[in-house]
């Protein structure tokens, strides 16, 4: 790569000393392989010159690595790097002071004690032996902490030299073609660069070269009644809401169980030949005869060891639940895909759905919904309704713009648009949103058991409990061929 004809171009990147840059990116572009070049700024400047140069993956790395040099060059050289031990040493002289006061008051009441006492004093005698030991060998070490410092130190100023060039040119010929790439060097990304830098480095070396000099680093300034204010407003919060919410929660109730039920009445109550003769149908449409055989044997296994009935109702719990966030996820996922603002807002809440532990969201849907099946059923819903929607939004806004343009000259309406070209051409993916929403929902039976859920998960729990390691180890092979059943009537043919 040749330089010599973008000297504008070079200054507008570089901002400093073009000459030098652009004879060492020639140098650099000349030929494929490794050039040596060395950048004596990279090399004093260390992070502050990666930061300023807007590299901050290479400025992070290297602030590390001085920090931590610094900090071992200062400890050796001027800490107090025995302070830890002293402290050790000055409580267990008051230990020792307070022992030989029971020691004294033992002997002179001809206490059967005084050999506990004696006994006591030796061995903390003894271990305060052992830290001042340990207090002159931290001292004798001293210097070596500090040449460990600066052997690294300069090592990593050497490498930063060797690397900073060609980092440099790699990242201008990134934004030749791509100006959107910040080339860094303005007085923001300067400033910014050693103030981060001069923070970390001064706060590191301070804390762990005079601890306890700035009492501020040494814990979060905090105070407890500013956690005991939070903890009451919250609970008056959840407190309003379900006074305020009580209609709609029992809406929500209400509606939950009739679907609950409704389920639990034919996969429970209904004959066992019936459910099995059906699942293996609907399994041998979906995915064929072979994995069809397989759901007998699964469903056989059910009902040999007695997890019959609890496996039908961590079905109808499943069922349930996935049916709900499928026929809420797939027309919300319809409207998101081409209302990209809509969907800005609505995807920062399901990444909190998502990353936030269940035992988390457990507590305000009991506090709303109480324990129960449908607590349960809420719970698992809010676990696993959110892939269907990011997969049905991501299959629509990927359907080629050719297809749906030339639908549109022929006079397609948009509710044609919609179920004759998007839909079908985003089927895998919202077949694959489906299957991960039921396979999360599965993955909640353990946890909806401790609500009261019942199922499978149940006999789990009561494994943990009991430290049944054969009722927990069956009871989860249970639950696996429920998923794989679910899994492949999903999926169909696909998966065989």
């Amino acid at each position: 790569m040749m330089f010599e004809t973008n000297d504008r171009t070079l200054k507008n990147f570089v901002r400093t000393n073009t000459e030098y840059y652009q004879r060492e990116f020639n140098k650099i572009g000349a030929k494929s392989g490794y050039k040596f070049s060395f950048n004596v700024s990279a090399a004093l400047y260390g992070p502050i010159w990666f930061g300023a140069r807007n590299i901050w993956n290479y400025a992070l790395a290297f602030l590390i690595i001085e920090t931590f040099c610094f900090v071992q060059l200062v400890r050796g050289s001027f800490g107090d790097i025995t302070k830890d031990a002293r402290d050790k040493i000055e409580k267990i002289q008051s230990t020792i002071d307070f022992r030989n006061q029971q020691l004294l008051a033992a002997k002179q009441n001809n206490s059967d004690k005084v050999e506990v006492y004696e006994r006591a004093i030796n061995s903390l005698e003894r271990a305060m032996e052992g830290y001042v030991i340990d207090i002159n060998t931290v001292e004798e070490s001293a210097i070596w902490i500090a040449l460990s410092g600066v052997f690294i130190l300069v090592f990593a100023k050497f490498l930063q030299g060797i690397i900073g060039n060609i980092i440099l040119e790699k990242r201008y010929s990134d934004w030749l073609s791509d100006h959107s790439i910040d080339p860094g060097m303005t007085n923001n990304h300067f400033l910014l660069s050693v103030i981060f830098t001069a923070i970390i480095m001064c706060l590191s070396v301070i804390n762990y070269s005079f601890p306890g000099y700035l009492t501020i680093l040494d814990g979060f300034p905090t105070h407890p009644d500013i956690r005991i204010k939070s903890i009451n407003w919250v609970e008056s919060s959840f407190d309003l809401a379900v006074l305020k919410g009580d209609a709609l929660f029992t809406t929500i109730t209400i509606g939950i169980r009739s679907v609950l039920d409704f389920l639990e009445l034919i996969f429970v109550t209904t004959p066992w030949i019936v459910i099995i003769t059906a699942i293996v149908v609907l399994t041998a449409l979906s995915a064929g005869i072979k994995t069809a055989i397989y759901s007998a044997a699964f469903l056989s296994y059910m009902g040999f060891l007695g997890f019959w009935e609890k496996a039908m109702t961590t079905l109808a719990l499943l069922g349930t639940a996935a049916l709900l966030s499928i026929a809420i996820g797939i027309p919300l996922g319809i409207f998101c895909a081409r209302r990209y603002r809509f969907y800005a807002v609505i995807r920062p809440i399901m990444d909190f759905m998502q990353t936030m532990p269940a035992f988390v969201f457990m507590i305000p849907v009991i506090a709303f919904f109480g324990t129960g099946k449908v607590a349960a059923v809420i719970i698992t819903m809010i676990f696993g309704g959110t892939p269907v929607v990011r997969l049905t939004v991501l299959g629509l806004r990927g359907v080629d713009e050719t297809i749906r343009e030339a639908a549109i000259a022929y006079g397609a309406s948009n509710w044609y648009l919609l179920r004759k070209i998007d839909l079908p051409l985003a089927a895998p993916s919202i077949l694959a949103g489906v299957n991960q929403t039921v396979m999360l929902s599965l993955a909640m039976v353990v946890v909806a058991s401790l609500i009261g859920a019942k199922g499978l998960g149940q006999d789990v729990l009561e494994a943990l409990q009991y430290a049944n390691v054969g009722q927990g180890i069956l009871a989860g092979v249970a639950i696996l061929f429920v998923a794989l059943i679910l899994d492949r009537v999903v999926q169909g043919k696909k998966r065989v």
